[in-house]
């Protein structure tokens, strides 16, 4: 929210702009991350589509972007559950396994960019399809 106020005041002046937003595919439903991680993401999506009408005549378009399991380091120090591990195992063979952060960056530079200037208020998922199924 505080990027994008940031953002904003560079962006209203110019009359242009563009806000990517990141959430994830936890901001869809319930999950096994948390509540508070849950509830923030449902948060992130809301947020992002009041901006993009609000702001829709000033030129400003905001989209969110919202990764599934990315392929980085997070979570090699964290200590998980072994209840949770179990939940997540079946998704993963399921989905195809985890998203490359590099295909997450670029997903998110074509939202910035002007081939995706009919999007706004679009919520688009980059997780392999693990919201598919």
């Amino acid at each position: 929210m505080m990027m994008s106020r940031a953002a904003l005041s560079v962006m209203r002046p110019q009359g242009s702009g563009v806000i990517v937003n990141v959430a994830s595919i936890a901001g869809f439903r319930g999950g096994i991350t948390g509540f508070a991680y849950t509830a923030s993401k449902h948060a992130v999506i809301g947020m992002t589509r009041a901006l993009a009408w609000s702001y829709r005549a000033e030129g400003i378009r905001c989209n969110a972007l919202c990764p599934g399991a990315v392929d980085t380091s997070f979570g090699i120090d964290a200590e998980f559950s072994e209840w949770g591990y179990q939940r997540l195992r079946p998704l993963h063979r399921l989905a195809g396994g985890m998203v490359d952060p590099e295909r997450i960056a670029e997903t998110a530079s074509w939202l910035a960019s002007a081939e995706s200037a009919a999007l706004n208020g679009a919520i688009v998922t980059a997780d392999g399809g693990w919201t598919a199924g």
